[in-house]
Parts: C-alpha cells; structure tokens; sequence
C-alpha cells in the first residue's frame, strides 16, 4: 500500500474508502459480503483470525521457514504454526507498533520494516511527525530462536523509513553476513532525515554471528539523473523504489520503483547499479515485481490507486491497474502483455495488483497473486504473450463498502497463504494437474522478494 505521509494510513486510501462507500455496489457475479467463493479447482482450507492486540490494525506480508509462517501486521506480527496447515495457530505474537511491518526471516532472524514516523524505536513508541528530527523509522530486528518469546534484538534508522525490505544473502567469504535493502520514497524538505532528492535505497549489513551490530553501510542513488517524474497518470513522482526483488544466484533483482521498472546488477551487494530500465503510459505506480524461475521473465504489478481504489471494475478496463509481463533479453526489459483479473469487482471494492509468489513448477511459469478484495489470483505466464487465470479465491465485499482484502498470497510447501487485512491468515489449496507437480518441492524458508531457484525435491 501506497504511504503519502509518514504517520498512519495513507492518505489517498482513506480518501478513496470514503468515495468508495458512497458508490453502489456492482452485484451481478459479486459474492455476498464476506461470503468466500473459489473457482472449482480451489478449496478454503482454515481461517485464523487476527490475535488478541492485533486485532483493530491490518495483517501485511508473510515470511516463511520450518513449519512457521510470520506474518505482518501495522501493530507488530505474528507467529503462526503451519506444520499442519487445516490446523494453523497462533504460537505467539508482538505488539510493536509501526507500518508497514514488512518481513523477512534468516536463521533466527526475524527483520521488520517500519515507515511510519515513531517518537523512538521502540515497541512502546507512538506516532511522530518526520518533520522532527528525532523521529525514527527504519528496520527492527527479532530473534525468534524461542517462537513463542521473540526478543528484540537492534533497531536500525534508515533515510525515509523502510516501506519494504528485501534480504540479500552475502556470497563467497561473505557468507557470514546478510544485507538488506530498505526501499523508501516520497522526501520532503521539511523532513530533516528525508529531504530530496532521494533516489537511492538503504543497505543495511547484518553480521550474523553479532546482528546486534547490524547498520547501514551504503546509500548508493540508483537514478544519479533522476527517475520517471512527469508521465501524466503518475500517482507520485519517482524519488526511489516501492519495492525490489532480488535472484541472489544469478546476481540480479528486478525494482519497482514508482514510475520505472528496473533492472539491477547486485554482484556488489552493498551497491547495486541500475543495468535496464522502461516506463509505461498505463503505469501509475511500480509497486512489485516477480522473476521466474529461468530468471528470463518478470511480473511487474501496478499499485492504480495506491491500493484504496476500486480499480478491479469494468470501468477501470484491462491495462490499468495490472500485471506486466516482460521478457529479459540480452539484459533488457521487453514488454509482452497486460494480465489483470477479469472478475469484476464492486465499486465498494478496494482491488488492485499486489504481493505473490512463483507455484513451483518445472517448465512451466505460474504464480499466485494477492489482488486486495479482488481476492487470490492463480496466474500461468508461460505464454508471456497470453498470460491467464486459472483459479482464485475471494471474498465478498466488506460491509458498509469499508475496504480490505488479501494483501499478499504465497505458495508454500503445498498450500497457498493469505494474509487478509481484516480476516486474519486464509489456508488455500489448488488442485489441478497445471500446479499438482509443486507438491514435490519442498522449502526451508521462503522470503518471495529473496527469489531462489527451485527443483524437484528439498530445497534450501
């Protein structure tokens, strides 16, 4: 979701819910408020709501490792136990206050991004605005080697906050160290940590026999020119990146940055360089982005809207608000086609293109996809030409035309996760020829924007 200030929910979505809740409801095709619908081929597997103390703020990204999943939420997250998915429970929760609580896992590890001005880094701190210099917003770091007691570990500032994070493993002799890129945007001069232009990412080095000792160590400018600023339709000028996708194996990650979608080359984790980039006139915000498993591919979604408009109805149409499919040619990016679910959604629907994930499997290019109350999306790009939907999960819409949804959908070790704004964590299974062959690769740990190569049998 799109942040326009650094206190609380954004602005343009409150805005948009309360447009939304004075428009009628589409009703042909739409199921009944928060009645579930599936296609044939999918099945709800469990529903576990929000825990106590997290209940009154919104569920955000999963990571995954074992047979836990660790989900986000504004207030802190979650610990779930997932070794029988139709039995998922809560195991533990924190209480740590700051959005957009974006995870990701390593070891005993837990990271968590926070852009929202703080009064200090602390679980106990409150709503500051940036504009005071003491404020904090950054990365926080867990460990939860005891899943039932996490402890706080470091508290790491960032220039502008960390609205997503993304874990990059060290390589070589650097092996003994992870880094994170903490992306965030949208400075102002009167923000003494956030003043333009800014165009640049945040990369934390975490050492991980001593994290306590975890910092930043470069800010390298990936738009030294600057990016995509005055295409018409953007919904905010490109001042650094949403979001990155990293492929550590083949030292590469592909960036949602506002308005541009990019390429890097990461072979240099402290300073990843800019090696292909594009625009596109349908693209109001480059929100996130999916390689396949080749690496010869990647989804980009566009966040219309900034994820509180109903951007999901017949008049929005197919190729604003969408998926893009490109191929990757001698280094460049070639667009192929729009995707965008064709289940109309109500015009009291908050939907748009958000966080998914690759089904595993082999020779075949197919992911899963959270679209807000558009629900969950199984998508196959194989033809990057002709990408299609080929089941899906939904809900009918909130009450009163309050917004919602899923807010990111993955694949993991036979079962699809969805982390519901509101409904707490959904367990979905597909059934069907096209993704029954995923049940054979077998993960670890997955952090969906730390992509790794997978295979038939265990991976790590």
């Amino acid at each position: 979701m799109l942040t326009l200030h650094r206190i609380g929910w954004p602005s343009i979505a409150v805005a948009a819910a309360m447009l939304m809740s004075a428009m009628p409801a589409q009703a042909a095709g739409i199921p009944p408020s928060g009645e579930v619908a599936t296609s044939p081929n999918v099945s709800h597997v469990a529903n576990v709501p929000k825990p106590a103390g997290l209940e009154n703020t919104i569920n955000t990204d999963i990571a995954f490792q074992g047979d836990y999943a660790y989900v986000g939420n504004y207030g802190g997250f979650s610990i779930y136990d997932i070794s029988r998915p139709d039995r998922t429970k809560v195991i533990s929760s924190v209480v740590c206050p700051g959005s957009q609580m974006d995870v990701s896992v390593y070891g005993n590890l837990l990271f968590t991004a926070v852009d929202s001005s703080r009064n200090n880094d602390s679980c106990g701190s409150v709503g500051q605005v940036a504009s005071v210099k003491e404020s904090w917003e950054g990365v926080r770091i867990f460990d939860i080697s005891d899943k039932k007691s996490p402890k706080y570990v470091k508290a790491v500032e960032t220039d502008c906050g960390s609205h997503t994070l993304t874990l990059v493993p060290g390589k070589g002799r650097d092996r003994r160290n992870v880094y994170l890129y903490a992306s965030s945007y949208n400075p102002s001069a009167s923000f003494p940590d956030c003043r333009p232009p800014h165009d640049k990412i945040s990369v934390i080095k975490v050492p991980l026999r001593s994290p306590a000792d975890a910092a930043v160590v470069s800010t390298p400018v990936v738009f030294p020119d600057g990016g995509n600023e005055t295409q018409p339709g953007l919904l905010l000028p490109t001042s650094g990146c949403h979001d990155i996708t990293v492929y550590a194996e083949k030292d590469v990650a592909a960036g949602a940055c506002m308005g541009d979608g990019v390429l890097f080359d990461i072979s240099d984790r402290e300073n990843p360089v800019i090696t292909a980039r594009v625009t596109d006139p349908n693209f109001a915000f480059w929100h996130s982005a999916t390689f396949n498993n080749a690496g010869t591919k990647v989804v980009f979604t566009d966040e219309l809207g900034g994820g509180g408009a109903a951007t999901c109805n017949e008049a929005t149409g197919p190729n604003r608000g969408a998926d893009a499919v490109y191929d990757i040619r001698g280094g460049r990016l070639v667009f192929r086609s729009y995707f965008k679910i064709s289940r109309h959604q109500a015009d009291t629907e908050n939907c748009v293109a958000h966080n998914g994930s690759l089904i595993p499997v082999k020779g075949k290019d197919i992911m899963v996809q959270a679209w807000y109350q558009g629900g969950i999306s199984i998508l196959d790009f194989t033809d990057s030409a002709h990408p299609r939907e080929i089941g899906f999960f939904e809900r009918g819409p909130e009450p009163n035309g309050g917004g919602g949804g899923i807010w990111s959908a993955y694949y993991y070790n036979g079962h699809i996760y969805g982390s519901d704004f509101h409904h707490g964590l959904d367990v979905v299974r597909i059934n069907d020829r096209r993704t029954d062959p995923a049940r054979g690769v077998r993960l670890d740990r997955l952090n969906v924007q730390t992509q790794a190569s997978y295979h038939q049998g265990r991976n790590h």
